[in-house]
């Protein structure tokens, strides 16, 4: 192992780097200096904790087990055992879809036929593709990981407008639809896979009236919650899985976090609140979310998406990633007065600018979307185009393993379940760093220099420090033993 050496007063640490000049989570040989000024110090305050960790990892979707579906079996296994074992990034937390999503193959239900009792329920839409990924995923892993489904949209039948898009739940369908989670439940288990809890609605407010999607009003949501979702997975013998309310970007967390847990009976059944970040992949929203921990700070707090949406991954190409022209959509679309929101950003800055910027305020679990696209960003019905950690070329076979694959797994293999997240000192205002102190009492600390030019700084934990540097455009995670 190399280490600082093994003085009294000096820290045994382990340095992992993904950086723009090439490291991919790197084991580093040299990474100390010398006559760093204190006033560029980190210093770590075990003592003062914060949120424990849920976990970290992706999304299950179609479209990504539908890729693996395409590739030879050395190449499947090569990328579930880079998510899911402990050699890889070890993943804790995933997320996959109830019924379609924009990607998804195709617009389906699990209920395609008018029936409130739901006798035709069946996910056999998900027998070939999805249901073998998230398997395997869990033959896999030796840890096991938390696996929690959204819907994107009930059947159109029970929608006001009958469509896929846009529209609310028929209010005489409020059971129906309790009725819906409580089954694919059952039905999963039956497949072998236990269903950790739901977020109840992905994206409430909509998304442009482009793929499926299903409104809710904060109030409307805590109603069906509160009155049917709620006790009916409790009368089914489901009572256990966590109900994650909101579902969307951070900036409306203060209008639903206000009526979600407004008093006890409209909290009761809710586990936490779910966000997502595409209200700006730059601005981390500290406000909102230290509001929302305020609100129920005994309940999870999770990221449940984000992803580079609105481009076309590059192929094999690892400084577009560190490339701030690799922008997100709000720089084309957004409004006059949100352009701020949305400046060019590189990639790999965004995942490690938001993960470090989340764990900094109460959040506790941090979910990428797909684990695997197509060189154009798919497959996707809506062709709604976006980057992932896994890139494939099923048609020769090969595999990219982008950089945000290496930055999700900087916070995903070394920050684990049940960490504690610490205090930390900061005086290097050209670093973000965050740090957790690990079950086995081991401490991560990831440290993001997206400056161009390196950085020096002091180490520091009780009595005991190191003098340390990072290159410009760098990501590291350190581990302290001692």
């Amino acid at each position: 192992m190399t280490s600082c050496k093994p003085e009294d007063n000096k820290l045994m640490v382990e340095v992992y780097e993904t950086s723009a000049s090439g490291n991919s989570l790197t084991k580093l040989e040299n990474f100390e200096t010398t006559s760093v000024r204190d006033s560029s110090s980190i210093t770590l305050n075990p003592e003062k904790t914060f949120q424990k960790i849920t976990g970290f990892g992706g999304a299950f979707t179609e479209s990504s087990a539908y890729l693996l579906n395409q590739l030879s079996k050395k190449n499947r296994d090569t990328i579930i055992k880079a998510y899911f074992s402990r050699e890889g990034a070890n993943y804790s937390l995933t997320r996959t879809h109830m019924n379609s999503c924009d990607f998804s193959l195709s617009q389906y239900s699990y209920t395609p036929t008018e029936d409130k009792e739901l006798k035709d329920f069946s996910v056999k839409e998900d027998m070939d593709d999805l249901i073998p990924m998230i398997k395997e995923a869990m033959a896999t892993s030796e840890d096991g990981f938390k696996l929690f489904a959204s819907p994107w949209t009930a059947p159109p039948w029970m929608k006001d407008n009958k469509e896929w898009v846009g529209g609310k739940l028929l209010p005489e369908h409020y059971p129906t639809w309790a009725l819906f989670f409580s089954k694919y439940v059952d039905a999963y288990k039956a497949e072998g896979i236990d269903i950790w809890g739901f977020t109840v609605e992905n994206e409430p407010h909509g998304n442009g009236n482009n793929w499926e999607s299903m409104h809710f009003s904060p109030e409307e949501m805590t109603d069906f919650v509160m009155n049917h979702l709620g006790p009916k997975l409790e009368t089914d013998g489901h009572g256990d899985k966590i109900i994650l309310g909101y579902d969307q970007n951070r900036a409306g967390l203060k209008e639903w976090v206000d009526v979600m847990y407004a008093n006890e009976e409209t909290s009761k059944y809710y586990d936490g609140t779910a966000i997502h970040w595409y209200e700006s992949t730059y601005e981390v929203f500290p406000e909102a979310l230290q509001y929302a921990h305020s609100k129920a700070p005994d309940k999870y707090l999770i990221e449940t998406e984000g992803c580079v949406d609105s481009e076309v991954p590059a192929w094999k190409d690892d400084k577009w990633y560190w490339s701030k022209e690799a922008t997100d959509w709000g720089w084309d679309w957004a409004s006059e007065e949100e352009k701020y929101l949305h400046p060019k950003y590189a990639p790999v800055n965004r995942y490690a600018r938001d993960i470090i910027g989340c764990l900094n305020n109460w959040v506790d679990g941090w979910v990428d979307w797909n684990m695997v696209l197509d060189r154009q960003g798919g497959p996707n019905w809506f062709k709604n185009w976006c980057a992932a950690p896994v890139i494939v070329d099923p048609d020769n076979d090969e595999v990219y393993f982008t950089p945000l694959y290496y930055t999700m797994a900087h916070f995903s293999k070394y920050i684990r379940p049940g960490a504690d997240v610490i205090d930390v000192t900061n005086f290097n205002e050209n670093l973000q760093v965050t740090a957790a102190k690990n079950p086995d009492g081991t401490i991560a600390v990831v440290v993001f220099n997206e400056g161009e030019e390196g950085q020096e700084f002091n180490l520091n934990l009780n009595e005991k420090s190191t003098s340390m540097k990072i290159d410009a455009q760098s990501l590291q995670t350190i581990i302290i033993t001692n």
